[in-house]
């Protein structure tokens, strides 16, 4: 351990200021890094490799006290500072992003293992929502009603919460964490991150970054941790808001936890995506879609496709199809030009995946393509899989994998596709591959999901639109991003006023 934590110290990493020279990351407060108390640390690898690229601290609820005091104390100058100048800073920010975009990504490849591809994509579409947030004085006027009764008007304004707190996920270490705080500082609140701590050193250095373009010290905070930490977070009585997002039964419980303490949430949660391929879908098409969509991120996103519905005689092409790209997917290091899907996050998450596949096998699915065992050794590599004539009600179709591991389903009708989708408890995402209008429309009214695809495999939405997950893919009433995180991270103010004369 000793030597690899002296290879680590010696890599570009190293150049972290939130990071010691023992490789131990710091808290970021009040505009200084510091060495937080705490309950231990854990080591953070690279999945690629297993090589040591730091320690994160396990900070305790003093440390969180710390942070959230320090963001607190600088709420009440930030929230009166003009929203036009409160954006200056974020131009300043956006306009440093741009200077170490390639940085950022090499960051993301290095924690996480997706490609550089998938990195860069990353780090755009993070920037995308800074670009969303220079935009904000728009969305945050107010409304005015003169004369509402006789000599009375009235008015309403939107006031920022106070402190806010975001917890991130694994599989985007820098997008998401963006999805959060650049709005809601826009908005007049400050902000205390707890990043993965899995994947903690790209928050560090958009911390530092943050600060560079300027940012008054206390705005943005940052504070490693686990469970309990989060949960010390989500219930500090002056945190006034929570974004979360990660797993099914992580986002209840957060949902639960932070709402019973008073909060306002926003939880985003799991998902167990469906695609449906009509007889008519443009098949080389669909097939690269689908492919994409599956086992891009090694498939550890939530707008992933988890379950193929092939409808009639398109499922025998389609398989086939889907084999043989499958067969030809180059799985290693991200930070290989060549490489199309990289590892798993961690060991112990493909060892989890892989035994998903065993189950999938004893419940009697067909194993097209077996992924265990492929990809380089060192890392956490487990290659694409692919299943044909799953049953119904197998897990292979509940239960949310996230990893790289594709279900095929068989049905007859659009009609029985659509009821399949509709069974799921959750609602992500979904998707339709056809040339038929008439298809696409009827299953953009009747899935029961918030985000639908129409010959696209992963329908995100761009910035200024909710990210709109149903069911158990979401906790809460707003959601994240566009004019839903305005109206998340402010409040309503209306003042009646009526001035007599004389």
């Amino acid at each position: 351990m000793a030597r690899e934590l002296e290879q680590a110290v010696t890599s570009p990493v190293a150049d972290l200021a939130g990071r010691g020279g023992d490789g131990r990351l710091r808290n970021f407060v009040a505009g200084a890094w510091r060495e937080p108390a705490g309950r231990g640390e854990l080591v953070v690898r690279n999945p690629a490799d297993g090589a040591v690229l730091g320690r994160v601290p396990l900070t305790d609820e003093g440390g969180v006290d710390e942070a959230v005091r320090a963001a607190a104390a600088a709420f009440p100058a930030w929230a009166q500072v003009p929203p036009p100048e409160r954006l200056q800073t974020l131009v300043r920010f956006k306009a440093v992003l741009e200077e170490h975009f390639e940085e950022l990504a090499a960051l993301v490849t290095a924690e996480n293992g997706k490609t550089l591809d998938e990195a860069r994509g990353e780090v755009r579409r993070g920037i995308e929502v800074v670009d969303f947030a220079l935009g904000l004085p728009t969305l945050l006027m107010g409304r005015t009603l003169a004369n509402v009764a006789r000599g009375v008007d009235v008015e309403m304004y939107r006031v920022p919460l106070g402190v806010v707190a975001g917890v991130a996920p694994f599989n985007f270490p820098a997008m998401v964490p963006m999805w959060m705080f650049p709005i809601a500082i826009a908005c007049g609140n400050t902000f205390v991150m707890k990043p993965s701590e899995r994947v903690p050193l790209s928050v560090t250095r958009l911390a530092e970054l943050f600060a560079q373009a300027g940012l008054p010290d206390g705005v943005f905070n940052v504070v490693h941790g686990d469970g309990e930490t989060v949960r010390a977070l989500i219930t500090h009585p002056d945190v006034r808001a929570v974004s979360f997002v990660g797993s099914e039964p992580v986002a209840r419980e957060v949902y639960r936890t932070a709402s019973a303490a008073g909060k306002r949430v926003q939880a985003l949660a799991g998902a167990k995506n469906h695609l449906v391929v009509m007889p008519d879908a443009d098949l080389p098409f669909t097939v690269e879609a689908i492919v994409s969509s599956a086992y891009g991120n090694a498939g550890e996103r939530c707008l992933a496709a988890s379950v193929v519905v092939a409808v009639g005689e398109v499922a025998e092409p389609l398989v086939a199809a889907l084999s043989e790209r499958i067969g030809r997917l180059r799985v290693g290091d991200g930070r290989r030009p060549e490489t199309e899907m990289g590892p798993v996050i961690t060991a112990e998450a493909r060892d989890r995946i892989a035994s998903e596949i065993e189950r999938g096998l004893a419940e009697g699915a067909r194993l097209v393509r077996d992924g265990r065992g492929e990809g380089p050794e060192g890392g956490f590599f487990l290659g694409p899989t692919l299943f044909d004539h799953v049953p119904p009600g197998a897990r292979l179709l509940r239960t949310e994998i996230f990893g790289p591991v594709l279900a095929v389903v068989r049905v007859a009708s659009l009609d029985e596709a659509i009821d399949l989708a509709n069974r799921s408890p959750f609602g992500n995402a979904a998707a339709i591959f056809t040339r038929s209008g008439l298809s696409a429309r009827i299953f953009r009214e009747r899935i029961e999901a918030g985000m639908v695809g129409i010959n696209i495999g992963v329908p995100a939405p761009v910035a200024y639109l909710p990210f709109a997950g149903w069911k158990h893919s979401f906790y809460g009433d707003l959601h994240a991003t566009g004019e839903d995180a305005v109206q998340f991270y402010t409040e309503r103010r209306v003042v009646t006023s009526r001035w007599p004369a004389g």
